[in-house]
């Protein structure tokens, strides 16, 4: 293993910048993660008419605060304590949008104040509504501090009945317009809202970004969504939606390098951690893999997975580091996923240090069939290999314990591009079911101990 020195160099003029020095032996060669540098100059938004009563629109306030300091090189927006209800805000260059503990920023859920925009979705183009915090080639971004972002997302998410209390379904469909599905197991919000809701936020090939200490609740979609980015740091930060909320990803890294995670907490309806660079064609075509990530002693509550690559990884992902991680009570602890036409190589994947409890699906699962119904030792024809055939390879799994999966190891690969190269070292599993190892060659086991408990 290389060792990794990374070193932070705090100048006078950036008081409120990250102090702190940290020593990581990291199994490839990883570049040190720039930081931001903000320069230290501060504005107020009560000092362009916002008021923290909840009911005030505040808006045009968070955009002159930050245009003001813009036009001077940047700086610190300060959010003070109170409920501040706004429309988007847009990021700019060299600025630090900074919450006071007691601070909540709460989205408006009127339509009109989000004009439609393109972006990518789900590793696609598509047209949606433009995202509650957004940034696009920017460099020098910060959004740090105790205080609170709420994302209103029951306004703009459909809903499903089972996965809610009589309570919750009459609650959220009463509460605004919408329409029921003729079996009444679906609710969808009026007008075009549950097809353009936008992802909670979105940065666009920015570089130098800091995420510090904020909390992000109740995104409409995903919650944070760096897309083509470099630099990134999220150190102690909190991403919560409820478990029924439709595509509430924690975090999906797109086809971005140079990233540490760190101290987070993830608790959301869909999956935690995730690695994603783009999909099919449109991904290939991008060719840029997500690579470059270390992720550090999160923990992961609820959603579809813990540490999750793909489905969309069309153009790859390389040299991740995850350790000394905690899910508890998700729905797969790490969860590997594609399917025929994503192709995408994904390698380089070493995983250390990881504790799960009480998984509702499988503690370690690859699944290339995603979005196909297959049943377990179902055969499958191979097709010829080329550039939409995904690979996974080259893969270290070690010290890894799970209390409580359905299959401990589940892996099922195409017979035409096996699943190969896989190290399992120091794995201890109990599960309902036994491991499922299909399609897949050089499973490499050291010390493994799944246990089938009924």
């Amino acid at each position: 293993m290389k060792r990794l020195f990374l070193t932070a160099i705090i100048a006078a003029a950036l008081p409120f910048a990250i102090t702190a020095t940290a020593e990581r032996n990291v199994p490839f060669d990883m570049p040190e993660v720039q930081e931001p540098k903000i320069p230290d100059t501060k504005v107020t938004i009560t000092d362009f008419g916002a008021k923290g009563d909840g009911m005030t629109l505040c808006t045009n306030a968070f955009r002159d605060a930050i245009n003001s300091l813009s036009q001077r090189g940047g700086g610190r927006v300060v959010v003070p304590a109170g409920v501040w209800l706004t429309g988007p805000i847009v990021m700019k260059s060299n600025i630090d949008l900074h919450l006071e503990m007691g601070a909540i920023v709460q989205f408006s859920p009127d339509t009109t104040l989000y004009p439609m925009t393109e972006v990518i979705f789900e590793g696609m183009k598509a047209h949606k509504r433009l995202s509650p915090l957004s940034g696009t080639g920017l460099k020098n971004i910060a959004i740090t501090g105790r205080g609170i972002f709420d994302g209103n997302g029951d306004f703009w998410r459909p809903l499903k009945k089972y996965k809610v209390t009589d309570d919750q379904w009459k609650n959220i469909t009463t509460a605004q317009a919408g329409d029921e599905s003729k079996n009444g197991t679906m609710w969808t919000p009026s007008g075009d809202r549950g097809y353009t809701r936008p992802n909670f936020l979105f940065l666009d090939r920015c570089e130098k970004i800091m995420l510090e200490d904020v909390t992000f609740k109740n995104s409409p979609a995903w919650n944070l969504h760096p897309l083509m980015c470099t630099d990134i740091t999220l150190d102690n930060v909190k991403v919560l939606s409820p478990e029924y909320a439709q595509n509430s990803d924690g975090l999906d890294l797109e086809s971005c390098k140079n990233v540490i995670v760190k101290d987070c907490t993830f608790d959301v309806g869909d999956d935690g951690i995730c690695i994603k660079s783009g999909r099919d064609e449109e991904g290939r075509k991008r060719g840029m893999p997500t690579e470059n990530v270390i992720v550090e002693r999160c923990t992961v509550y609820g959603g579809h997975g813990g540490f999750v690559i793909g489905s969309e990884m069309s153009g790859g992902a390389r040299n991740i580091y995850v350790h000394n991680c905690q899910f508890l009570g998700t729905g797969n602890g790490l969860r590997f996923k594609s399917t025929r036409g994503r192709g995408g190589v994904v390698e380089k994947i070493y995983i250390d240090n990881v504790s799960m409890a009480k998984i509702g699906g499988d503690a370690i699962l690859f699944h290339l069939y995603y979005g196909v119904k297959r049943k377990p030792g179902e055969q499958i024809q191979p097709k010829p290999v080329d550039e939409t055939t995904p690979s996974f390879r080259d893969i270290h799994i070690s010290n890894l314990n799970c209390k409580g999966a359905r299959y401990g190891i589940n892996i099922s690969g195409l017979p035409e591009m096996p699943v190969k190269n896989i190290w399992l070292k120091n794995v201890n599993i109990t599960a309902k079911e036994n491991n499922i190892m299909e399609y897949c060659e050089d499973i490499h086991q050291e010390n493994v101990n799944v246990v089938v408990e009924k």
